[in-house]
């Protein structure tokens, strides 16, 4: 190779790494102006006096330490957990479910996924609206229909300190439901057909064939689906902020909502931004759980 062929080589290959950094590069810069500078301040802020009339002041613990406290922290931690703890499970077996039913050959198929994916872009709103009418404890349709049947003492739904979380709960499932769907269609559509064909040759039904094929292929699909709708759960706020703004009392206050009312609503800044911290503590530790257990469960 001569001088000038080595250098040429040389000069594609700075361009060709140049190249690629100029595709990534906006990436990163965005990156770091909207989330990361954001998340560095917001941990600053945690251990600050800062309200929006003045500066900040260094009162390092003092803010975690208040909310150890905090009667309020506590009910929103335990709301927060309480709408993950169901919502996950079943929006999870709602979105599968969903998915196998559109994964096969139905007349009208297109129309019938675009129904089920539609709640997911429908005004929350708009949302919150229909469904509050819905649950109304006296003229709402769904208390009608359980009359109907025979309950003369329906629920008191939005209306019920006792009912409130599970009519969010049943509202955010049926949302998000159509979202996940589609995560799973695209993994069931990657199911090499011959797995199927195999089982079916060795004799295993519709419900060995799911456990046995389905499920396994899905693996990967699956956990990416719990990681998002974990952290989902957690961060929920617009839906609760819509339907009953935290109420009755406090029977539905989650922690986004209880940030924001320290930061905006309070002017606490930074007494908000500790609650904020964790959160965050919360969904990381959660999402490496989920991580080292799947990671546990594909080497065995």
């Amino acid at each position: 190779m001569t001088a000038t062929q080595g250098y040429l080589t040389r000069a594609s290959k700075s361009m060709s790494k140049w190249s690629g950094w100029t595709f990534i590069l906006p990436n990163f810069v965005g990156f770091a102006i909207l989330t990361l500078v954001p998340v560095l301040v917001l941990f600053y802020m945690s251990f600050t006096e800062w309200n929006v009339f003045g500066g900040s002041e260094w009162i390092g613990l003092d803010n975690f330490t208040r909310l150890i406290a905090d009667e309020s922290f506590h009910t929103a931690l335990f709301n927060t957990l309480y709408y993950a703890a169901l919502h996950i499970p079943l929006t999870l077996l709602a979105s599968l479910g969903l998915a196998m039913l559109l994964n096969t050959k139905l007349r009208g198929l297109a129309f019938f996924r675009t129904v089920a994916f539609f709640p997911y872009i429908t005004s929350i709103v708009a949302v919150a609206v229909v469904w509050n009418m819905l649950f109304s404890p006296d003229m709402g349709v769904i208390n009608q229909a359980l009359r109907s049947i025979g309950i003369s003492d329906p629920p008191g739904w939005t209306q019920s300190t006792a009912w409130a979380m599970p009519a969010v709960i049943i509202v955010g499932t049926w949302r998000e439901a159509g979202y996940y769907m589609l995560l799973f269609l695209a993994g069931l559509q990657t199911v090499p057909k011959e797995l199927y064909e195999a089982a079916r040759t060795d004799g295993a039904n519709a419900w060995q064939q799911f456990t046995n094929v389905t499920l396994p292929c899905l693996r990967p699909t699956t956990f990416f689906v719990v990681i998002i709708l974990t952290i989902q759960s957690l961060k929920v706020f617009d839906l609760v902020l819509v339907m009953t703004n935290g109420g009755p009392g406090q029977s539905t206050l989650v922690l986004s909502q209880f940030i924001y009312n320290q930061g905006f609503v309070n002017n606490e800044f930074g007494y908000g931004a500790s609650a904020a911290v964790v959160l965050v503590a919360l969904a990381l530790a959660v999402t490496i759980f989920q991580y080292l257990a799947n990671k546990e469960r594909e080497t065995k």
